[in-house]
């Protein structure tokens, strides 16, 4: 007869799910021997926070479900964050969490906590596993309530009586649900590009919708044709490069000064699988015009009409939606309106000639657009980013371009600080012969530091750029511009090229400009994990700008 924990991993394996994210405890022994037995690869990992930002940074990566695994009680406590993360990004992590034995009844038993509770307000599903029978039908319902819609997380709490007990009859694993086309309307196709065409000034938004429908060849169609002017973001970008002829760059306006007056004038605005979010002002008057129309495609219904009323509102499958617009276009293409090019080209090169001024100054300490203008001369043509948040991070997004599908890994809506670490271990994980390089700040380097040791422990080559100016620069530019002064923003200017050493790889330190381009060659070159320690001064970023101006 199969153990419960035997049934979990058969489940695990009928699913295509060959990897476990994990933190060892109690509850957890007897699967996790299973797993190995089985020969899952089981990344165990030091914070259970990291390892649930690790699986869902696996989950977005592959657009397909990942598993962390974390004990109970304070372990599950600790798993909320990524998981958190996992519901806003909408990552489809199924995040288990064994849990204290259901023979005592709840008489004061050791880590016991409401862990369904705990979780159910960030997940899509949650539930508990009563009897060993029960985990494969528990298992696939909550793949299937991952992958539904728009996907995001699920979660299963299985008590360590449950794993370790007996059955003979499970219920049997429900098959994985057909990923619906959604297809839009006949009507609805016809009015978006009857008001696109009739367009003076159109932009294409995009974002992480197009990433999860895999939905790029025919965007790229539909912009080649359509002459659209387009600007990605979150995980859109990448999706289609940067320099490609008809893109724009970021459509972060906190990020990317130029687009702040193309939305403003733009007259017609197709977003594609992208919330009408703070980060796009909601849609409103201090980014758009009134009198703008909109077009929104989602696969979620109730982001249309949300934030701001829609001239044509469209639920469906973003690949769908995009293949009924080329079909509706038959052989036709349009002219580019020559025009607002010219003006978006202009607002572009604008911002570039602001950038390339800060770029220019070699004083000491380092400039952080002088690092980054030197730093992009050198990565590897197919680097995959990991990004973590700070201003010197945020430098960085505003220098560097998207170029490759899936590589442009970010901390999402929730903003959880820090997860750009363990976010490059799933990262790797997923792409394992690419460069990966994360990119953070000394701030968020510390919530999850001991996650060094576990690039080193399982080999996984990340390149780690660290800014160190010694503070929380983007709360000491908020503190200054609000309060007048500073409280509890700073910090040491800290050897962490050392700590990485400690944990068994290997670093280094940058003072200057000219110690860029062999340090960044032997870093990629070393096979191993490698941590550049750049001291920096704080330079108030865009981003912290847009913040301070929505501030005062």
């Amino acid at each position: 007869m199969p153990t419960g924990a035997e049934l979990f991993v058969d489940s695990l394996e009928a699913l295509a799910i060959r990897e476990i994210f994990t933190l060892v405890g109690d509850h957890l022994n007897e699967v996790l021997s299973v797993a190995h037995r089985r020969g899952l690869r089981i990344i165990d990992m030091r914070h259970e926070s990291g390892v649930t930002h690790a699986a869902d940074a696996l989950a977005r990566v592959r657009r397909y479900p990942a598993v962390s695994l974390v004990t109970g009680g304070p372990g599950h406590t600790n798993s909320l964050t990524g998981i958190a993360t996992a519901f806003l990004t909408g990552s489809p992590l199924i995040a288990v969490s064994g849990a204290a034995p259901l023979g005592p009844a709840g008489r004061q038993v050791f880590q016991v906590i409401d862990q369904v509770a705990m979780a159910a307000p960030v997940v899509k599903f949650a539930a508990q596993a009563t009897q060993a029978a029960h985990i494969p039908y528990l298992v696939g319902r909550a793949f299937a309530e991952a992958t539904s819609g728009r996907m995001g997380p699920v979660h299963l709490s299985i008590p360590v009586d449950v794993f370790s007990a007996k059955t003979e009859q499970p219920l049997p694993l429900p098959a994985p649900p057909p990923r619906p086309c959604g297809a839009p309307s006949s009507a609805e196709v016809i009015r978006a590009l009857e008001i696109l065409e009739a367009a003076e000034r159109p932009v294409v938004i995009a974002g992480s919708g197009l990433w999860w429908a895999d939905a790029a060849a025919e965007l790229d169609e539909l912009l080649r044709r359509t002459q659209l002017p387009y600007y990605s973001i979150t995980l859109a970008r990448g999706v289609l490069r940067d320099d490609a002829p008809y893109s724009f760059g970021y459509a972060d306006p906190a990020l990317n000064k130029a687009v702040q007056e193309a939305f403003r004038e733009a007259d017609v605005v197709l977003v594609l699988g992208k919330r009408l979010d703070s980060r796009l002002a909601l849609g409103g008057a201090k980014l758009f015009s009134p009198e703008a129309r909109f077009i929104q495609v989602d696969i979620h219904a109730p982001e249309l009409n949300h934030t701001r009323r829609l001239e044509v509102g469209i639920c469906a499958d973003l690949k769908a939606a995009l293949r009924a617009m080329l079909e509706m276009l038959g052989g036709r293409s349009w002219p580019r309106r020559e025009a607002w090019w010219r003006r978006l080209r202009e607002l572009e090169a604008a911002w570039r000639a602001e950038l390339d001024a800060l770029a220019s100054d070699r004083s000491l300490p380092m400039n952080p657009v002088a690092f980054f203008a030197e730093l992009k001369k050198h990565l590897p043509a197919d680097v995959l980013f990991s990004w973590d948040g700070g201003d010197f991070v945020h430098w960085g997004r505003v220098m560097l371009p998207a170029l490759r599908p899936g590589g442009w890994l970010r901390l999402g809506p929730l903003a959880t600080i820090g997860s750009g670490l363990p976010n490059s271990v799933g990262l790797k994980i997923g792409r394992p012969g690419e460069p990966v390089v994360m990119i953070t700040g000394d701030g968020s380097l510390g919530f999850y530091l001991a996650e060094l040791d576990t690039l080193v422990r399982h080999e996984l080559p990340v390149v780690l750029l660290v800014g160190n100016d010694g503070a929380w620069g983007v709360e000491r530019e908020l503190q200054l511009a609000t309060q007048g002064t500073t409280v509890a923003c700073s910090l040491r200017q800290s050897r962490y090229e050392k700590i990485m050493q400690g944990f068994g790889g290997e670093g280094e330190l940058i003072e200057r400009l000219d110690q860029v381009p062999g340090a960044v060659h032997r870093a990629f070159a070393s096979g191993k994990p490698y941590l550049l320690n750049v001291l920096i001064r704080g330079l108030r970023s865009p981003f912290t700008e847009w913040a301070i101006r929505r501030k005062t």
